[in-house]
């Protein structure tokens, strides 16, 4: 089946299938065609959604309703992820955060945050070029896919950074899990072409969610990058996580646990009633 853009003449019926990153339609003259989500642009997506109802060759048990469903589903699943790997972008990412940030401050569980950076990833795009590069990425998301478990959610946070949430994470686990994600990626052989196989590393920083303190997604991620930071200085290809996460609260953090407290108590003070 091709894959190009959608610009259908007035006959374009109204009707798709969504499997993965693809989108499967049908012409009036019931060819099948297809395209990646991925290559959709907003003039594409428009002629998808205003078509919907157009008349035409309607397959059994399909309806313009759902047609267009389909159609939403599939660029809102695409609006969250990054196109290269397939993970997680960084907006979703964030809002995972947002999300776990409020479940810690209210049952009181562990949270690991690890950030991830490819080691000398700058020196295999200047020596192998992009595709190379894009190449590495991907086998590095492949990797991390099959470290982590199904609740733990895994994003590209931006370049050559992943990041990855482990909600319900201890401390023992937590540093197992980031051990065995930094040897699975050192000893994975990227076949980058016939001629080139490459080897990569990564830095692995990591930092635990506040329990019961309503932090925010930015704070943790400075936290986070700040051990990787030092796991990169410290030479790279190893793992550096905060071993007691109530040392390094900031002020800020602080503030948004002991802030409304204190101001209610004074306020209590400042009211003779």
């Amino acid at each position: 089946m091709g894959r190009r853009h959608l610009v259908e003449p007035p006959g374009y019926v109204g009707l798709i299938h969504s499997r993965n990153t693809d989108l499967h339609f049908v012409t009036g003259s019931a060819t099948y065609q297809s395209v990646f989500l991925r290559d959709l642009r907003l003039s594409t997506a428009h002629s998808l959604v205003t078509q919907a109802g157009a008349p035409g060759l309607v397959l059994p048990n399909e309806t313009p309703t759902r047609y267009l469903q389909a159609v939403i589903d599939g660029l809102c699943d695409l609006s969250l992820r990054d196109p290269l790997t397939g993970l997680a972008n960084r907006r979703h990412f964030r809002t995972v955060l947002e999300r776990e940030i409020d479940r810690m401050a209210r049952s009181g569980e562990a949270a690991l945050l690890l950030m991830l950076d490819i080691d000398h990833f700058k020196k295999i795009n200047d020596t192998h070029g992009h595709i190379a590069g894009d190449v590495v990425l991907q086998s590095v998301a492949r990797t991390l896919l099959g470290c982590v478990r199904p609740m733990d959610t895994l994003a590209r946070y931006g370049g050559e950074e992943f990041a990855i949430v482990l909600p319900s994470c201890q401390a023992a686990f937590g540093r197992s899990i980031a051990e065995r994600i930094r040897e699975a990626v050192e000893s994975t052989l990227i076949r980058v072409s016939p001629a080139l196989d490459l080897n990569v590393s990564v830095s692995i920083g990591g930092a635990y969610a506040l329990q019961w303190i309503r932090s925010t997604p930015q704070l943790w991620i400075e936290r986070a990058d700040n051990q990787l930071y030092q796991a990169k200085s410290a030479g790279r290809n190893r793992i550096c996580i905060e071993e007691q996460p109530d040392s390094t609260v900031s002020a800020e953090e602080k503030s948004m646990l002991f802030g409304p407290l204190s101001m209610y108590l004074h306020a209590n003070e400042a009211d003779p009633s």
